[in-house]
């Protein structure tokens, strides 16, 4: 395993750093540990808009960047620390966040703090969250990344973001700041992040890391990958559709939203939100609805014709037909 250091805290540098690594640094694994700037991180399937209270994240100077891999948007301050892996894909690796969380689990544990792996890709202690996952897939590597609150502002976190009373009243809680926690609250020792980033590496991996520091050709490739996608209002915000039809359910597998433009009986545009997870690109399956007639039927053969997992991770061809047709 290689660690790429990182010291920026710039949130588009750094999820374009993670591209990077994905796409141009292959034939080995790689682990980075990363901080950012006060961000919110959008799932890629998010309607951002939504996701976020819009006027006390521009009051706030909270940076808003949209990433590669599905699941709900995360809040990141200086007191977050953040953690990926980039390694070779495999299907024991696939949507196996438990796999890549163990490390840190067993760190914590190293530590005198007892974590869970808990719901589909989240970590807590004593029942309250500090750790949200997710993961992305492109050829023969996997990309997986996940949040660790160690001291961040929760108050910031609970108004920057906006969060479904549905996805609250689903998971049993009456706010988002009754289900999150840091962990420095549960050390026994007083230590900074940077200590506790020191910490994890020691404790996180039984064989030596080899470290690795990128070049001065390597950073200007980043930002340039930077300046093309993360940077961008298309890729962070995007124009919202035209709709005349909104449809949203929460499956186990995560959160699902239609919109559809429908004319005379016929799909004419459809957009597909939610902080799910998949492989495919979800555009493909958005494609296949376009074009057919908005009914049960026609639906019906058009889901039933689809690899409707391979999209949408966890959900179901008849989970997917109950919420276009309901």
């Amino acid at each position: 395993m290689i660690y790429v250091r990182n010291e920026s805290t710039n949130p588009y540098f750094n999820l374009a750093l993670e591209e990077y690594v994905l796409n141009h640094m292959d034939g080995d694994d790689y682990f980075l540990l990363w901080q950012n700037e006060p961000s919110i991180i959008i799932g890629k399937h998010q309607n951002t808009i939504e996701e976020i209270n819009l006027e006390f994240v521009k009051d706030n100077n909270i940076h808003v960047v949209r990433r590669l891999s599905g699941g709900g948007a995360v809040y990141h301050d200086l007191g977050n620390l953040n953690f990926t892996f980039v390694v070779k894909n495999s299907e024991s690796s696939q949507f196996n966040f438990k796999k890549f969380t163990e490390p840190v689990i067993l760190a914590l544990k190293n530590l005198g703090v007892q974590a869970e792996f808990n719901s589909r890709n989240d970590l807590t202690i004593d029942g309250k969250k500090f750790s949200g996952n997710a993961q992305y897939m492109k050829k023969d590597r996997l990309l997986h990344h996940g949040t660790l609150l160690f001291s961040s502002e929760l108050e910031q976190l609970v108004k920057a973001l906006h969060v479904s009373d549905e996805k609250i009243i689903s998971k049993g809680i009456k706010s988002i700041r009754t289900r999150v926690t840091n962990i420095s609250d549960f050390l026994t020792e007083l230590i900074s992040i940077q200590g506790f980033k020191k910490l994890l590496l020691q404790h996180m991996f039984q064989e030596e890391l080899q470290e690795y520091t990128l070049t001065e050709k390597e950073i200007d490739e980043v930002k340039q990958i930077m300046e093309k996608r993360y940077v961008t209002w298309e890729w962070n915000y995007g124009a919202s559709p035209k709709f005349n039809i909104k449809k949203e359910k929460r499956f186990e597998g995560g959160k699902v939203e239609v919109l559809l433009d429908v004319e005379d009986g016929m799909i004419g545009n459809c957009k597909i939100y939610g902080d799910f997870f998949g492989n495919g690109d979800i555009h493909e399956l958005e494609k296949s609805l376009v074009g057919i007639k908005y009914h049960e039927e026609s639906v019906k053969n058009c889901i039933e014709a689809l690899e409707v997992g391979y999209y949408l991770n966890s959900i179901s061809r008849e989970e997917l037909l109950s919420l276009l047709w309901a």
